[in-house]
């Protein structure tokens, strides 16, 4: 199993399968609109105007399940992405990442990549995990780990 074995939706409802991005470096966020993260937009828009040309695709997943911080529906989430940070790599729709309702994609990559002690749930917004041209999960970053930290990471794949 690799990561391209999986879809989502787009925020605007159009399925999109994962295969799509085969031989990209992919960069999976969930996200929120209202954390103290929030400003990680910044740095994850940067990093993928940076590397895009080189194979890097960002893919934000927005969710709500910490602190209610992504209450806006698809449209609200676009706006807000596209006018306070000219976010330009591609947001998927709204999902869980945690409990009996998490994407499927979300349970794959926490089993294949676990946090600190070896536990899977996701700690918080902006929990990052970093996939090679092969679909496979290489690292998971902390929601405190900021996108330009992870430059010599997304290098040493593409």
């Amino acid at each position: 199993m690799s990561v391209y074995d999986y879809s989502a939706k787009t925020l605007d409802g159009q399925d999109v399968s994962l295969a799509d991005y085969r031989g990209k470096v992919l960069l999976i966020v969930n996200t929120a609109s209202k954390c103290g993260f929030t400003p990680q937009f910044e740095g994850l828009e940067a990093l993928f105007r940076e590397y895009q040309d080189r194979g890097l695709t960002v893919l934000g997943f927005p969710c709500n399940q910490f602190g209610a911080q992504e209450p806006g529906n698809a449209e609200e989430i676009a706006s807000f992405c596209s006018l306070t940070y000219d976010v330009t790599f591609p947001m998927l729709a709204k999902i869980d990442v945690n409990g009996p309702s998490a994407h499927p994609l979300y349970t794959f990559l926490k089993k294949a990549q676990r946090g600190v002690l070896g536990t899977e749930g996701i700690k918080w917004n902006f929990t990052k995990f970093l996939i090679d041209r092969d679909g496979e999960v290489v690292e998971r970053f902390a929601p405190t780990t900021k996108p330009e930290d992870l430059k010599a990471a997304v290098e040493a794949l593409l």
